[in-house]
Parts: structure tokens; sequence; C-alpha cells
């Protein structure tokens, strides 16, 4: 009988870039001008500091980039530090089912490999593709949240098979690489619990880093556990729960990665929706010293992630004000606007703020709950001192698949991320280079497109 870790194999080696729609093809360039400018965005932030002194020092032969830099490291160093860029500020895309996700934190694996074996940019969207396509099926299947594991864990069989495409490893090998990384990696949901800390952006940059490793050990002829889901021992039955999953994006089925959300505002994507109908309420409401209280009405997955626990209704880290749906709320009320800024250690600070915070009641509503995962409804009510009724519900964020970004402001994001680093005229060269994805030879070109002048 065909284990599940065959069956991945199996399509991880068959699917091609000729195999790919045009809209999953151009959806691939929308998320890697995301990524990358999520990760130039957080190029000078604390953990990026960190991952880039790790790396820096490790040389090697087979190597990759440290993105902004002229510096190569080890793939799986690469993979490490280039995904705390694109996760840090926590803006980049999301993928909501049984299980949450962000999926495009595979494109750390698909682009360290892909510079590594000297890959073209057809061969890259094609492994990026699996990288959405197992991760979000596997988020449809199981929830690993409800038994305390991080959402990361379904990273290292999503970022396993990835660099495993990009390696051209055979079906066996591939297996392998399943065992290897997926034995080694049961991540915590202590991650995202109670005050967060930096690991909360490193949690899948490190999954990504083994996942790396691993299929450099099956390459080079290491076996790994087997059955890897099944076994007695395994995945299923100590991790998931038993589950099997569908069919994969092809011709017979639509890609998952269309089904998957850019974010518009740098925050939980729970909050995305809640933080627009406050900046709606803002133009309303006018001077918020007159508000008395503000009730948000969610569901329960949002309550359970941002709205509950009494750190939310007092951050004291960056990554627990972007995980914290009083604060997002609050901020969008005060500053009438949420960008990286409003997540500054200085403005999460703010005793105004802080005021404001303590007025924030959250409340689950099971009308709302039932409409989840399909849409994203967050609704706000809001009684002024003077008793006046001020209520918006927002059930599409901005970014949501039925109410998209455009391609221009998904390229607005990016320079906008970008200009803190890079001159105008190296943030247009990057951009074309994106844009023709497809046509990219050889992957270290957009590697070394985009070093930082002073790094």
């Amino acid at each position: 009988m065909q284990t599940l870790a065959e069956r991945l194999a199996i399509y991880t080696n068959s699917l091609h870039y000729e195999d790919l729609p045009e809209d999953v093809i151009h959806e691939v360039k929308r998320r890697v001008i995301d990524s990358l400018g999520c990760a130039l965005g957080a190029y000078n932030s604390e953990p990026v500091r960190i991952a880039m002194e790790v790396a820096r020092p490790v040389e090697s032969t087979y190597s990759a980039s440290i993105f902004g830099t002229k510096k190569k490291t080890s793939p799986d160093l690469s993979a490490f530090a280039n995904g705390t860029m694109i996760r840090y500020l926590d803006y980049n895309d999301t993928y909501l089912a049984k299980e949450p996700a962000h999926p495009s934190d595979n494109i750390s694996t698909a682009l360290s490999i892909a510079e590594a074996e000297r890959k073209g940019g057809r061969d890259l969207i094609a492994a990026i593709v699996i990288g959405y396509e197992i991760q979000c099926r596997l988020c449809d299947a199981a929830s690993l949240r409800a038994k305390g594991w991080d959402h990361v864990t379904y990273g290292a069989f999503s970022s396993g098979l990835v660099a495993a495409k990009l390696m051209d490893l055979n079906m066996e090998q591939t297996v392998h690489t399943l065992g290897l990384s997926g034995v080694a990696n049961i991540a915590l949901r202590q991650t995202r619990t109670g005050e967060l800390s930096m690991w909360k952006g490193c949690a899948f940059a490190n999954t990504a880093r083994n996942a790396v490793f691993a299929a450099i050990l099956a390459k080079h002829g290491m076996t790994g556990p087997s059955p890897i889901f099944e076994g007695e021992k395994g995945f299923m039955k100590l991790v998931s729960g038993y589950f099997e999953l569908g069919d994969f994006g092809g011709k017979e089925s639509h890609f998952k990665i269309l089904d998957t959300y850019i974010k518009f505002y740098p925050a939980e994507y729970h909050s995305q929706s809640a933080i627009e109908a406050a900046l709606k309420l803002k133009s309303e409401i006018g001077d918020i010293d007159t508000i008395e209280s503000i009730e948000v009405r969610t569901f329960d997955a949002c309550y359970e992630i941002i709205g509950s626990g009494a750190e939310k209704w007092n951050p004291k880290t960056r990554e627990t004000a972007d995980h914290s749906l009083p604060y997002c709320v609050a901020v969008a009320l005060k500053d009438g606007k949420v960008e990286l800024n409003q997540f500054s250690l200085g403005r999460i600070k703010d005793p105004i703020l802080h005021r404001l915070m303590q007025k924030v009641r959250i409340t689950r509503d099971a009308e709302l709950n039932r409409q989840y995962p399909e849409a994203m409804p967050n609704l706000i009510e809001i009684i002024t001192k003077d008793r006046r009724r001020f209520s918006k519900k927002i059930n599409y964020p901005k970014g949501h698949p039925k109410n998209p970004m455009t391609d221009k402001e998904v390229e607005t994001k990016f320079k906008t991320m970008a200009a803190n680093i890079l001159p105008t005229g190296q943030i247009d060269i990057i951009l074309d280079k994106l844009l023709n994805l497809e046509y990219i030879k050889d992957v270290r070109e957009i590697m070394d497109s985009i070093t930082v002048s002073k790094q």
C-alpha cells in the first residue's frame, strides 16, 4: 500500500513548470515580490541581525546568499537568515483552515536551494507551487494548534519537498527527506502563547533550515524513518491524528496558492478585518476621547489566537502587539493608519494607547464563527460618552482572495518596504526581474541584485 510520503514524493517529482496555468504562475511572482519586500523591510531588525551573525561566518562550496549582502553561506543557514527576514514583520502571506499557515515561509528554502543549484526562474516557480500546495493541503486536513503543536511543523514536509524538488532528488531520496525532516521538527505552540518573543518570527525559518539539511543528507545517502506519517510512532499517531489528503493541484484540481491571502496590514491575519473596520470607524467618530466602550465580536480562532490573555491588553514586545487584537484596534482608532511604525516599541508603550485598549472587549460570536474560514468576519461596535453608537463589520479584508490586492498595490508594498535600504533605481531593477521571473536563467541573478550598499 502506498504511503503518504510516497504519494507526496510522486507529486513533487511529477509536477513541472509546464503544468502550471498562467494565473498560478502570475500569483507566484506576486508572492515572491511580496515576500522579498517583507524581507527588505525587516533587514535592520534585531532578530535578522542575530540570524546574520550566525550565518555569516559559515562558508561552503555549496552556497547561497544572505538577502541584502554579498555574503554566501551554507544553504541551510541561508534559508534560516532569509526566512527570518521574510517572516519577522508578520507581513507575509497567510492561509487559514483547520491549521493556519504562512506558506510564503517556504520561499526562503526555494530561493536558497535554487541559488545553490544554479536553477532558473521556472524551476523556482514550480518548487514554490509545491511548497504552497503541500502546506495548505496539510492545513486543510488536520489541526495542530488544537493539540498544542505549532503550525510550522507542517513546514518540515512542505519545505523538505521544495528542497528535494530543486535538488532533483529521486523518489526514494524525497521520501527519506520527508522522514528526516518530519521526525525531527515537531514544534511547540508555546512559540505563540503568552508574551511573544523574537522566536515567533524565526520558528519557520528554523524549520526551513532543518528541512534543507534533511534534503542534503538524503542526497548523500542518509535514510530516514518510515513510514513517517502512518507509522506506529509516526506523525498521525502522535501529532496530528489520522487524516487523508485529497487531490493535489493539477489538471483535475486547482492550486492552493490561489486560496491564500496577502496582508495589507503588518499584523496577524485574523486582525485584518478588525483593523479595516476600525479605520473606517475612525473617520466617523473623530475624537477618540469621546469613546466610552469598544466591543469586537469575532470568531473562535481570532479570539483564541489574538483576542484572549492578559498580555493582549498590555503588550510589551512588537511580537505580542502584532498578535493583539485590542492593540491593533486601538492603534487603528488612535492613529488612523496601521503601518510598521505602529508596532515600534515607542508606539507600543504609549499610555494613551494603553488606556484605549482597556476599553476594548472581545466576545465570541456564533454566527461569525460559522462564517470562518470562508470569511474573516470581525464586527466592531463603539459607544461614545454621549451614547452615540457606531458599528462596522468587515468579512473580506483587503488582500483576501475575494477582495484581492491589485498588482500595483503589491508592487507599492514592495517599494515601500525596500525604500528604507535601497535606492529607487535599484528597486525598479529588482522589481523588473521579479515580474519576469520565468525568464531568469539563474536565480543567483536575483540574489545578487538585492545587495544593500551599506552591509
